[in-house]
C-alpha cells in the first residue's frame, strides 16, 4: 500500500511539471525589455555593423607619374575587402610605358585572414544573437527550468567577448598597415619612380573612416558581451544554486516511512 502511494506521489509530481516542461512556443516580448534581451538586441544591432562597414570597403590609392613623354599621369591601384593588397597594381601611365622603363608595381602585403575573422565572427555572432533572441521571446519558460541552457548561453558569451577582443585587436593592427601599403610611403617603394627623368607623387588614398568605425564597433561588442555575461551569469544555478536545487527536488515526492 505504501509503495503504491509513493507511485502515484511520483506520477502526480512528473504530472505537474510535464506541462511546463513540454510546452512549445510560448510568444512573450517582455525579455526584451529586461536586460538580458535589451542586451542580446544591441549586440545584434552592432554586429551588422561591423561586417557592413569593413565587408564593403572599396577604395584606391592614387599617384601622379612623370616620366618620359607623360607628365603628372594619374595612375591608381584599386584594393577592397578582403584587403589582399598585394594583387592590387599600378599599371603603366601610357601604352609606351614610360619608354619601356616602368614595371608594374603591387600593393604590398596580404591582411585577408585578419580582416575575413573580424568579419566572420561579426557574421556568426549576428546568426547566435537571432536564435538567442527566438529562444528569449519564445521560450523563455523552457530557458529558465532548465539549467543547461543558461550555462550554455554564458559559456558561449564569455567566449563570445574574448574572440571580439582578439579579433578586434587583430583587425586593428591589420588596419594600422594598410594605411601604411597604401599611404605616401608607396612612392619609395616603386622602382620605376627612381629613374632618371621620372618622378612620382602621392595624390591620395580613399578614406578609411568606415573601416576605423569598424574598428570602434567592435570594442564596443566586446564591452557589450562582456556586460551581458553578468546578466546571463544570473540567469544560471551557479549564482543561485538554491532554484535549481529547488527544481530537482520537486520532481520526487518525499518519501514516508513503511
Amino acid at each position: 500500500m505504501c509503495g503504491l502511494l509513493k507511485l502515484g506521489g511520483y506520477l502526480q509530481a512528473s504530472l505537474s511539471l510535464s506541462p511546463q516542461k513540454m510546452t512549445g512556443l510560448q510568444v512573450n516580448l517582455s525579455p526584451l525589455l529586461e536586460p538580458l534581451g535589451f542586451m542580446k538586441v544591441l549586440e545584434w544591432i552592432f554586429s551588422i555593423f561591423v561586417f557592413a562597414t569593413c565587408g564593403g570597403y572599396k577604395g584606391t590609392t592614387t599617384i601622379l607619374v612623370s616620366c618620359k613623354g607623360v607628365v603628372n599621369k594619374t595612375v591608381t591601384a584599386a584594393f577592397a575587402y578582403p584587403f589582399r593588397l598585394n594583387t592590387a597594381v599600378f599599371s603603366a601611365p601610357d601604352p609606351t610605358r614610360c619608354g619601356g622603363s616602368w614595371t608594374d608595381f603591387h600593393l604590398v602585403g596580404n591582411f585577408s585572414s585578419s580582416a575575413q575573422f573580424f568579419v566572420t565572427f561579426a557574421v556568426l555572432v549576428f546568426l547566435y544573437c537571432i536564435a538567442a533572441l527566438v529562444l528569449y521571446v519564445g521560450y523563455m519558460h523552457l530557458y529558465q527550468n532548465t539549467g543547461k541552457i543558461p550555462l550554455i548561453d554564458l559559456v558561449i558569451t564569455v567566449m563570445a567577448a574574448f574572440l571580439w577582443l582578439v579579433s578586434t585587436s587583430a583587425w586593428a593592427k591589420a588596419l594600422t598597415d594598410i594605411k601604411i601599403s597604401t599611404g605616401p610611403s608607396i612612392v619609395q617603394e616603386i622602382a620605376s619612380c627612381k629613374l632618371p627623368g621620372s618622378t612620382c607623387l602621392f595624390a591620395s588614398v580613399t578614406s578609411m573612416g568606415t573601416l576605423n568605425v569598424s574598428v570602434a564597433f567592435g570594442l564596443l561588442n566586446m564591452i557589450l558581451w562582456g556586460g551581458n555575461a553578468w546578466f546571463v551569469y544570473k540567469e544560471t544555478s551557479l549564482h543561485n544554486p538554491s532554484n535549481s536545487t529547488s527544481q530537482s527536488s520537486g520532481i520526487y515526492p518525499p518519501t514516508t516511512g513503511i
